[in-house]
């Protein structure tokens, strides 16, 4: 639930660093493990996931294949499914790297 609160303000917010600044202390005060906050860390990186933000905007007025397009619905563009895949992924990957070393 944490992830997916830093997953939902960062892409509010627009800043990786704003969202942690603000949720991090909360999640220490929570009394979440550091390997998790560690990991969670990786949510933060929603800038995609709504097509407003100036990178995602850009790369869909500079293709010129049109392969990279935001579709009818705002929640149906060229970005969504890799970047949830992806962060989905390597939030995984890196709490099992927590419990593996031992955090």
């Amino acid at each position: 639930m944490f992830a997916t609160g830093l997953f939902i303000l960062s892409n509010l917010l627009f800043s990786a660093a704003a969202t942690v600044v603000i949720l991090m202390p909360l999640g220490l005060a929570l009394g979440l493990q550091s390997s998790h906050l560690i990991a969670f860390y990786l949510a933060a990186n929603s800038v995609f996931f709504l097509p407003t933000y100036g990178t995602v905007l850009a790369a869909v007025s500079f293709d010129q294949t049109e392969t990279t397009k935001i579709g009818k619905y705002l929640l149906n563009h060229s970005f969504m499914w890799p970047g949830i895949i992806t962060v989905i992924s390597s939030i995984a990957i890196a709490l099992a790297l927590g419990q593996l070393v031992g955090l």
